[in-house]
């Protein structure tokens, strides 16, 4: 079959010397037209190869223009959507209020609303242009700085969550839940039909719980754990984490955002703390509210629970776990690990285990590089009570003043800023590629599996 010729799109608008009162209708108008094009076009199920390239010629030719209108104006956005930065915005607000502000730059809540209803295979991919929005807030110091800020603030509901657990000293939050464990706050992720695995049902819970261990004060250090899986192969035994829920992936049910406010959010806390309002988190000149993370992996970490390993202070592993990183088979970025395994496992190793899903045994002599203690796996609470112990033996401001250097050493918050500028518009792209879809239906068998 020979190429499909695209027919020509009109020309992107020039950003006119920095006029956003003139540009922003200048460039709504010219998104609206396309719009109004692709909208003429069969849903995306029913396309040929014509009409398909056709759509994609509109959609890119609009992305373009996104990019060029944000490479000029993405700083004056966000300073109008923030006050001049006086007011902290969440990602998951940012992104609709821009929608507002600019019409056509990024999708409505009722745009996002109607593709949440379909497969993901059946998209068009209109929250790309999320993704480009927050490459770009990201990419500037300032803008980028701020956002981060934002995110590792602790969220509205932990407030009330941790009055909660500090009155009954347990807090159930569905798919999450914290108990304590001597001087340590325990989170247990507890999506257990899914093996414990990540999805867009379990992400504020996770990270109100990640907030109410950290603010909690009669408590020294936080753990993380899997729950016990009831049913199935693994029934009776812990999982730590299985990773994305990829059933929930294929048939549409992660949004795009879900990606930045896991890894901005809920991992980001763990590995930096919480932010306080009135003072950059920034490790030089800042501040945070910190505690010493531990890490308990029974049975497995995949995909996200292996990315978690490489934020947590102190790992803990059973001989019979392992880790793995399928993100070729995902056909997705594995969030921050591109960034941070080659510091635990050197480059190689990295290479193979994101680029060709080397499986990494935590009794061997890689996984010992990631995992501090591995034992029996009948062994594992009492050498968490034991880890738990000697982390807080010698009281947590040393401890929290080590990490903070080691951090700094190792991933600053602006180096954090500029890998999470790049992954949002990568990630955007993976998350909408034909190819997420053939690798799950290849490696998963996705499309037989009940959602």
């Amino acid at each position: 079959m020979g190429s499909v010729i695209s027919p020509p799109v009109e020309s992107i608008p020039v950003p006119d010397g920095g006029d956003f009162e003139f540009d922003g209708p200048r460039f709504t108008a010219y998104w609206q037209h396309l719009a109004g094009k692709l909208a003429q076009l069969p849903p995306k199920p029913q396309r040929d190869d014509k009409t398909y390239a056709e759509a994609e010629t509109l959609k890119q030719a609009a992305r373009d223009a996104r990019f060029a209108f944000l490479r000029r104006y993405a700083i004056s956005i966000y300073d109008r959507l923030t006050a001049n930065r006086t007011r902290f915005v969440r990602i998951e607000r940012l992104v609709y209020d821009a929608a507002d502000l600019v019409p056509g730059l990024v999708p409505t809540r009722a745009e996002v609303a109607a593709e949440a209803e379909l497969r993901q295979s059946e998209k068009e991919g209109v929250e790309i242009d999320q993704g480009i929005l927050c490459n770009q807030f990201l990419a500037d110091p300032g803008c980028g700085m701020h956002l981060c800020h934002a995110m590792l603030l602790p969220r509205e509901e932990s407030a009330d969550a941790l009055a909660k657990f500090q009155r009954d000293g347990r807090l159930d939050l569905g798919f999450a839940r914290v108990e304590r464990q001597g001087k340590a706050a325990v989170l247990l992720l507890a999506n257990r039909r899914f093996l414990n695995s990540e999805d867009n049902s379990t992400q504020a819970a996770t990270e109100i719980g990640a907030d109410v261990c950290i603010l909690d004060r009669q408590s020294e250090v936080a753990v993380l754990r899997g729950d016990v899986v009831p049913e199935g192969k693994y029934a009776g035994r812990r999982v730590y984490n299985a990773g994305i829920n990829l059933t929930h992936l294929y048939y549409g049910k992660i949004p795009f955002l879900w990606f930045l406010v896991r890894d901005l959010g809920f991992v980001n806390k763990m590995f930096r703390g919480l932010a306080r309002p009135d003072v950059s988190p920034d490790e030089v000149a800042g501040d945070s509210i910190e505690k010493l993370w531990i890490s308990a992996v029974e049975t497995f970490a995949i995909g996200g629970g292996c990315q978690i390993l490489l934020a947590t202070d102190f790992n803990i592993a059973g001989r019979d776990a392992y880790m793995t990183l399928p993100a070729r088979k995902e056909g997705i970025i594995p969030a921050m690990a591109n960034l941070r395994l080659a510091r635990f496992v050197g480059d190689r190793i990295a290479r193979q285990a994101i680029m060709y899903e080397r499986r990494i045994d935590c009794d061997s002599d890689i996984g010992r590089m990631i995992c501090d203690e591995v034992v029996a796996p009948a062994e594992i609470d009492a050498t968490i009570g034991k880890v738990i112990d000697r982390l807080t033996g010698s009281g947590a401001v040393g401890a929290i003043g080590n990490r903070r250097a080691l951090r700094l050493s190792a991933e600053p918050l602006d180096l954090f800023r500029r890998y999470a500028a790049l992954y949002a518009r990568e990630q955007a792209y993976c998350h909408f590629s034909p190819a997420l879809i053939s690798n799950l239906e290849q490696y998963w068998n996705a499309q037989s599996r009940r959602a």
